[in-house]
């Protein structure tokens, strides 16, 4: 098909703004093309001081006041939404939920796709906004025929396109992504919003899981979830050790497994496989980690649904790199197989599919299938 222009008629747009300098230019540059902006900071947490630590996270007070700061200064209207309940259940809990079965969930691609372009753009429609604004660097190309993609930002070091993968064709109809086309260091992002004279220009980027101020994912989980004892087992299931919490693991972890003694080898150790049956992990070798294929469950596609079998580029997490892969749907679900074995593939992360550039969709890993069989004592 052929590429358009971008539609250029104005139209009501929602800016989410977290209080954050990439938001905040966002809202600046839609207002900019002149589009009828309005400014929301979105109040995720019944206890907004405890959503930060330092450069940490988002969702605070200072942050709503930051947002509400840059507002002003764009010109633009600007509300507090409280969207805490949702976000807690939707988010926050599925967190909990999947580290409780032994999965590693990506809170971010959660967020985008039941907060910000769920419940936000719900609600935003029903008032009569034609569109929600955010600060990620992604791209969405129009087609001649008016349907849309979502593409890669033009600067890759800076592509955040692996968290909107959720997003499905309607979805994309209503979201306006101002900073995708920028060829630009982040350095020079701050600088624009230096000239603007917003405030933020300097702050720090937030980082990390937002609800988890300190950054201590396991001291999180463990106060959620309750220490529980259990092995720490090798292949042949040999107890080497032991721990606090399955769930304070991860696929492809190397560190803090607190084992008393070496490897017969004298190599690493790492976490090959997580069961909350019985609250054992398996730890053996780098190489039995190697992942030839997988299955994932809860496809989402960025437009129409491929019919046939395919070739792809995958991404695992949000600051991967690309693997070639052969996709196919079968019984609901996709079934990837990977041209070279790759390592950390953990049941529970997203795999976004892309061709070249664009995003063709997303699915919830479900089960890896190793190069090496791992024993699992469940």
């Amino acid at each position: 098909m052929t590429e358009t222009p971008q539609r250029t008629r104005p139209l009501r747009v929602l800016a989410a703004m977290s209080g954050g300098v990439d938001s905040a230019v966002a809202a600046a540059r839609a207002a900019d093309a002149g589009h009828d902006v309005t400014g929301v900071h979105l109040a995720l947490s019944a206890n907004p001081q405890s959503f930060r630590a330092g450069a940490r996270g988002c969702c605070t007070i200072e942050d709503s006041r930051d947002a509400r700061r840059a507002a002003d200064v764009i010109g633009i209207p600007f509300y507090v939404w409280d969207l805490a309940d949702r976000f807690r259940e939707d988010v926050v809990e599925d967190f909990v939920a999947e580290y409780e079965a032994g999965r590693t969930p990506n809170p971010c691609l959660r967020c985008n796709e039941k907060i910000k372009f769920a419940a936000l753009l719900d609600k935003a429609l029903a008032l009569g906004f034609d569109a929600v604004c955010t600060g990620h660097y992604a791209k969405i190309v129009t087609l001649a025929d008016g349907s849309r993609e979502l593409h890669r930002a033009s600067d890759m070091a800076k592509d955040q396109s692996y968290v909107l993968g959720v997003l499905d064709e309607k979805q994309l109809a209503h979201a306006l992504f101002p900073l995708g086309d920028t060829l630009t260091t982040k350095e020079e992002i701050r600088a624009e919003a230096e000239r603007r004279g917003l405030a933020v220009a300097k702050k720090p980027d937030s980082h990390d899981i937002c609800f988890i101020a300190d950054g201590d994912t396991q001291g999180f989980l463990a106060k959620r979830l309750g220490k529980a004892e259990g092995d720490i087992v090798d292949e042949t299931g040999t107890k080497l050790g032991t721990h606090e919490g399955a769930y304070g693991f991860t696929i492809g972890q190397r560190k803090g497994l607190r084992i008393g003694h070496p490897a017969a080898d004298g190599k690493p150790r790492y976490v090959l496989d997580i069961s909350p049956v019985n609250n054992t992990v398996t730890v053996g070798p780098a190489d039995a980690l190697d992942v030839t294929g997988l299955t994932a469950i809860k496809p989402r596609w960025c437009g129409t649904a491929p019919t046939a079998p395919g070739v792809y580029t995958a991404q695992l997490r949000a600051h991967g790199g690309e693997t070639e892969v052969s996709a196919e749907l079968v019984d609901g679900g996709l079934r990837v197989t990977f041209t070279d074995p790759v390592r950390g593939v953990a049941p529970g992360q997203a795999i976004v599919l892309y061709d070249d550039t664009r995003v063709v969709g997303s699915a919830t890993i479900a089960s890896t299938v190793r190069r090496q069989p791992v024993t699992s004592t469940s």
